[in-house]
């Protein structure tokens, strides 16, 4: 007996594939006669439209997403989807209506409501970042988590690289880490703007940002010393990249505070020393402060202390 060639088979699996797909009702129609699922899509299609025109929003949402899904390929299935996401966004579905958009935005990029749906999706985002989306219909506000918004606005960004509405997005990321006290995640937010989109409207700000919360860290406690040299090196950062900026004399006038905080902290270092008994020690700290400084009450006490030692 000669074995059957293996090409000879594929027909075979190929229709108990297509049969298989074909029984189940939410998956799509496999094109085994385009012309045939066309049609079909497209009278399931007009169902939904009956439904919303009747004002029968629920079947109608329904029927738009199985248009959508079962049958992607057929020429009102765009339409079906996003008129889906606009009656759930009308119907206060908030999450419902920004994944529908998201499914429309994936499937159909050349669309000609492409740019309308994204400007939607990201509005909704927006709005979820201010803690305030409102129902079209009811006027409700809905507060979602933070990790759903977050998700919410790296997908508009992820439909939009490069552009305006990525450059909001990843900084209103970064903001909602820094409204938490997130320091971590909201530096690394603010810096990927910066890196990916440096001449964005918002990276500058971005920048500023990333040097005012590290000063709040070292404020409260947090590894002071480090973090305060972060914070000059962000502020200093800044300063190069966006001269001009509106918050330049802001990063001039705390890079000014951060330097009379390491003359405070060296004269503390000196004052221990001085107390401890490592006098050799304390006069190198004092002679750096009156060095640096040419008047003022931590150069006068250095001075003075100086004195007392000897010099």
């Amino acid at each position: 007996m000669i074995p059957r060639p293996a090409s000879s088979l594929l027909p075979v699996l190929a229709a108990l594939l297509l049969a298989s797909c074909g029984s189940d009702s939410d998956g799509p129609i496999l094109a085994g006669n385009t012309q045939k699922a066309s049609a079909e899509g497209e009278t399931l299609y007009q169902k939904a439209r009956q439904a919303d025109e009747a004002g029968k929003s629920s079947r109608a949402i329904k029927l738009y997403d199985q248009t959508a899904t079962r049958y992607p390929f057929a020429p009102s299935a765009a339409q079906a989807r996003y008129r889906q996401a606009q009656l759930l966004e009308q119907q206060g579905e908030i999450e419902d209506a920004f994944d529908a958009y998201d499914k429309f935005l994936a499937r159909y990029p050349g669309s000609n409501l492409y740019i309308t749906a994204l400007n939607r999706q990201a509005s909704m985002a927006q709005g979820a970042a201010e803690g305030d989306v409102k129902s079209s219909f009811l006027g409700l506000k809905t507060k979602l988590s933070l990790d759903k918004t977050v998700d919410m606005l790296k997908k508009v960004s992820a439909h939009a690289p490069r552009s305006r509405t990525a450059s909001k997005a990843q900084f209103t990321i970064g903001e909602l880490y820094q409204a938490k006290r997130k320091s971590k995640e909201a530096i690394a937010a603010f810096r990927q703007l910066v890196s990916e989109q440096p001449d964005s409207p918002e990276a500058p700000e971005a920048l500023f940002r990333v040097g005012v919360i590290l000063l709040e860290d070292a404020e409260r406690g947090n590894q002071n010393q480090a973090n305060l040299d972060l914070a000059r090196e962000a502020f200093n950062d800044y300063l190069i990249q966006y001269p001009g900026h509106s918050k330049n004399a802001e990063a001039r006038r705390l890079l000014t505070t951060l330097g009379g905080r390491d003359l405070q902290r060296s004269f503390d270092i000196a004052e221990y020393y001085l107390k401890t008994g490592k006098t050799e020690s304390a006069k190198v700290y004092y002679r750096d402060i009156v060095k640096r400084t040419g008047s003022g009450d931590l150069h006068d006490k250095s001075k003075a202390r100086l004195k007392e030692l000897g010099e």
